[in-house]
C-alpha cells in the first residue's frame, strides 16, 4: 500500500454499520490513530473497531484532542497531532485515523485535516465516508428526513435563537446536533411554534445505550447525554412527520 493518511468514518456506534472498505483499510493499516477528548477515558471509535486491529502487527496510537476555551492551547495540540501523523506517513507508514460518524461532518478529524492540507501538502490523504448519526437516528426513530421537494437543515443546537426560530419555520426537517446543553430552550421554542409533538430525541444511536424519545416534555430539566441529537420533522404531504 502507498504510504498515506486515511480518515475512516466508523459510523455511530454499531460495528456492523462500518463500511466494508473502512474495515479492510483498518485491517491493512500500519498505524491506527484513535482520537480521544481530554475529559474521556475511553474512545467510542476504538470500541467500534477493536476486533479489527491486531496489536501484535499494528501500532495503536491515541491522540488527545482537548476541549479548552483557550483557542491557542487547542491549536497547539492540533498542530502537534498533525505533525505526529505527518511524520509517520513520511516514514512510509499507512496511517488510518478513525472517527465516529463521517470524517467530514462535525468530526474531530477536521481539525487535523485543515492543518495537514496547509502545512504538509506532501502527505497524501484519503477519505472514507461513514454512516452519520443523523441517518442512524432517523432509521432508529423511523423518521423520514426528506422526500421530493422537502428542505433539510442540519445545525448545532447552540445556533442563535432567532436564527433557529427562522430555520424551524423555513425547513421541513431540522436536525439539531449538540442539543444536550440547550434542550430546555429549544423545547420552549418548539412549544412557541407548535412543534413540540413533531420532534424525536435520540441518544447514543447504534450502541447498547441507544434511546429514542418522542415525549420531549419528559426530557425538560434533565441532564442529557452529550451524544444525542434532535430531529424535528413537520407534517407534510410528501413525507409525514413524527408520529
Amino acid at each position: 500500500m502507498t504510504a498515506r493518511l486515511i480518515a475512516v468514518g466508523v459510523g455511530p456506534g454499531d460495528p456492523e454499520l462500518l463500511t466494508l472498505k473502512g474495515a479492510r483499510l483498518i485491517r491493512e493499516a500500519d498505524v491506527v490513530v484513535t482520537p480521544i477528548g481530554d475529559r474521556s477515558e475511553t474512545s467510542i471509535a476504538h470500541g467500534i473497531i477493536q476486533d479489527l486491529v491486531d496489536p501484535a502487527r499494528q501500532q495503536l496510537l491515541t491522540q488527545v484532542y482537548p476541549m479548552k476555551k483557550d483557542p491557542a492551547e487547542m491549536e497547539a495540540s492540533w498542530q502537534a497531532s498533525a505533525r505526529e501523523v505527518a511524520e509517520l506517513v513520511r516514514a512510509g507508514k499507512t496511517v488510518v485515523f478513525i472517527t465516529i460518524g463521517d470524517p467530514l461532518l462535525y468530526s474531530t478529524f477536521l481539525y487535523l485535516y485543515r492543518i495537514l492540507r496547509a502545512d504538509y501538502p506532501d502527505v497524501v490523504i484519503e477519505l472514507v465516508p461513514g454512516i452519520s448519526s443523523i441517518f442512524a437516528a432517523a432509521a432508529a426513530a423511523g423518521v423520514p428526513l426528506g422526500l421530493a421537494a422537502d428542505r433539510i437543515a442540519v445545525l448545532p443546537a447552540t445556533f442563535e435563537e432567532e436564527k433557529l426560530r427562522q430555520t424551524l419555520l423555513d425547513f421541513d426537517t431540522v436536525v439539531l446536533m449538540k442539543v444536550h446543553r440547550v434542550f430546555d430552550r429549544v423545547y420552549a421554542l418548539l412549544l412557541e411554534l407548535g412543534l413540540e409533538h413533531q420532534g424525536v430525541w435520540v441518544r447514543r444511536v447504534g450502541s447498547r445505550e441507544e434511546e429514542v424519545v418522542t415525549d420531549l416534555a419528559s426530557l425538560v430539566g434533565k441532564k442529557l447525554d452529550y451524544l444525542s441529537l434532535l430531529i424535528v420533522r413537520k407534517q407534510s404531504e410528501a413525507g409525514g412527520g413524527v408520529r
